[in-house]
């Protein structure tokens, strides 16, 4: 029971560092998450039922979501929708893309077919159980991405990235270009979303184009549920306690599951906690008369930029 928490706590992790990265770091509500995430597992099951490499149709997973962030990104810019909209439109469309990656099928499963996790738990995986083997596994691609996008935010591109979240006029005062930026921060974000649909796909075994459904509110639940938990402005903290806060809000889920028929919980209901527990989070930081989180994120910024991103 609690190593599978944890395993989906990390898969889903990726997924909530994706949606930190444009709710939170950007300031760009975006709503494409919900298509790109099934995006990810469908490009992942179609190309190892093809025959691909799974690192290679990893790899492809990823780039599409980027792509589809990207549209996101340049129908907000070129058209000058918002956010909101322009997310809701790439989500609408990807349905139908998602469909067709999957050979015009709802759903595509993953039996007696070679993924990387297979590979994995045939070869060193076999040293542990399954459940303990796959832990370690998803941890460590986990904190992998975690330390690879401490190191970008600490950059002076991710520097520049997080300034303009937090004053887009700063950003063309200093003569920087923001629609390039929210082109390469919602493309990765979206990139990130569709990894983790990919990985959750190969755990499941199959891919489902609703396998989305409702991922941006799971993903922001997330987000908050850390933010909740561990109060920080170091980008390192800002990230971990996104992975700890997907690792709480799955074992809050399983409990719901397993446990809510005692007050009368059904699995229609989770999205009802959901909900419930952003506006807790929402509530909770209003009464304790917390500072507003864009000038959380503005002070980590300015910080990193003094130091040179060396804390």
């Amino acid at each position: 029971m609690l190593e599978g928490i944890l395993v989906e706590g990390l898969i889903y992790g990726i997924m909530a560092l994706g949606v930190f990265i444009t709710f939170r770091i950007l300031d760009f509500p975006d709503l494409s998450v919900d298509g790109t995430f099934p995006m990810g597992a469908a490009i992942m099951a179609s190309g190892i039922t093809s025959g691909l490499p799974p690192m290679v149709a990893l790899l492809i997973a990823f780039i599409g979501g980027y792509i589809a962030g990207m549209v996101t990104a340049i129908i907000h810019n070129r058209l000058k929708v918002p956010s909101l909209l322009a997310g809701i439109l790439t989500m609408t469309m990807l349905w139908s893309v998602n469909i067709r990656i999957l050979g015009n099928k709802a759903n595509l499963p993953l039996l007696r077919v070679e993924t990387m996790l297979s590979r994995y738990l045939d070869g060193w995986g076999s040293l542990l159980p399954r459940e303990w083997s796959l832990l370690v596994y998803f941890l460590i691609v986990a904190l992998l991405i975690k330390f690879l996008l401490d190191y970008f935010f600490k950059t002076d591109l991710g520097l520049t990235m997080g300034a303009m979240g937090q004053n887009e006029q700063m950003i063309i005062a200093q003569g920087i270009n923001p629609r390039t930026l929210k082109i390469l921060g919602v493309g990765l974000s979206n990139g990130l979303v569709a990894t983790s649909g990919a990985f959750a796909a190969q755990y499941q075994g199959f891919a489902d184009v609703n396998l989305g459904q409702g991922i941006v509110v799971t993903g922001l639940a997330m987000v908050m549920m850390g933010e909740f938990l561990l109060k920080s402005n170091k980008i390192g903290w800002l990230t971990l306690r996104v992975i700890i806060g997907a690792i709480l809000y799955k074992a809050i889920m399983y409990f719901g599951r397993f446990y809510g028929y005692y007050i009368n919980l059904t699995p229609n209901d989770l999205r009802l906690i959901t909900g419930l527990l952003i506006i807790g989070a929402l509530a909770f930081t209003k009464l304790k008369g917390s500072p507003k989180w864009k000038g959380k994120l503005s002070s980590t910024f300015k910080s990193f930029s003094k130091t040179g991103g060396t804390q």
